[in-house]
């Protein structure tokens, strides 16, 4: 410690006990800087106060200058968890910026344009519980003669899960028209998935396509969520599953594909579990729940049926969204 730094403080702090005058304050103010550039410790600087105190009152008793000693081993362990903090602080603030960058990039990277389909409303909404979304809303046009819709759920969080969607994505972008049909997509993202991601990571999706030409909604599922189809002749719900391992369990899986035909009025709903699983103050919700709000907005735009299913279920939860929350309205016009 510098024999210097030393004599200086002691003059500083006798001329200020004598004088309480601002200006020496403000002198030992200036001097705290000497110590940040000598690399002088709190501790070391108590110590250097307790020297100055006893060469100026040298007949104080010696409880007092114990009473520095305690302080010494006090700011010691002090200062080393006070370090520690500091650390997990700007450690969170790395990963707060990461988070935000990668919410990003998954922002831009999942972009999807929903197609225009004569006859056809889409609407969706698609919000995540944290910064990264573990939900996936894809769209795919053939022009005006088809549309297709995937919801995906991946089965973990965070920015693995983000950069597995946007590992689907890619391979969705690659995908020709021969391979569109709902099975045959399925079974070629899966080969991606089992090949790319971890044995601890699986994707559910719900996949459909809708033929202009006949009407036809086509569907297969990679065991997602099952979909619901409002029939306007009979207003009821009939839902629409069809069987499939998740993607990325095994290499080869076959997924069973249905049809259904569409008529005007009619509209699909489709989900992840943030929308099926909504908890209320006494749990889960039942399926009815869901199937009340949406008969309670029939005849509503698909864009407004799929504001009113998120604006209802969020109220239950006091607007607290406990996993991501993603629906898709697909609603024939005519």
């Amino acid at each position: 410690m510098p024999h210097e730094v030393e004599k200086q403080y002691k003059e500083i702090i006798e001329r200020y006990l004598h004088t309480q005058d601002e200006r020496d304050l403000y002198a030992g103010q200036k001097f705290s800087r000497r110590f940040i550039e000598k690399e002088i410790s709190p501790e070391e600087v108590i110590g250097i106060h307790k020297s100055a105190l006893k060469s100026l009152f040298p007949d104080e008793p010696n409880e007092l200058w114990h009473s520095f000693d305690f302080l010494i081993e006090m700011m010691i362990h002090y200062g080393l968890a006070l370090q520690e903090h500091q650390t997990l602080i700007r450690k969170q603030e790395e990963m707060d910026l990461e988070m935000k960058i990668a919410a990003q990039v998954q922002s831009t990277l999942l972009n999807t344009k929903v197609p225009e389909i004569p006859g056809l409303d889409i609407g969706f909404l698609t919000i995540p519980a944290k910064q990264m979304s573990g939900d996936y809303i894809y769209f795919l046009s053939e022009e005006e003669k088809s549309a297709s819709i995937a919801v995906a759920d991946v089965i973990g969080k965070g920015i693995p899960a983000a950069l597995c969607m946007s590992m689907i994505k890619f391979g969705m972008d690659s995908l020709q028209s021969d391979q569109s049909n709902p099975g045959k997509v399925l079974e070629v993202i899966n080969k991606i998935v089992e090949d790319s991601v971890t044995d601890s990571m699986f994707i559910s999706m719900f996949y459909g396509k809708y033929d202009t030409n006949s009407s036809v909604f086509s569907y297969a599922s990679a065991g997602h969520e099952p979909a619901l189809l409002y029939k306007a002749s009979r207003n009821n719900f009939v839902e629409l599953d069809a069987k499939g391992l998740l993607l990325g369990v095994q290499q080869t899986v076959r997924y069973e594909e249905r049809s259904i035909d569409l008529e005007a009025g009619d509209f699909i709903v489709m989900m992840t579990d943030g929308v099926t699983e909504t908890r209320a103050a006494e749990g889960f919700i039942d399926e009815d729940l869901i199937k009340e709000i949406l008969l309670s907005v029939k005849d509503k735009p698909a864009q407004e049926i799929a504001d009113a299913v998120f604006e209802q279920l969020t109220e239950l939860q006091n607007f607290q969204l406990l996993d991501d929350f993603t629906v898709v309205i697909l609603k024939k016009d005519y």
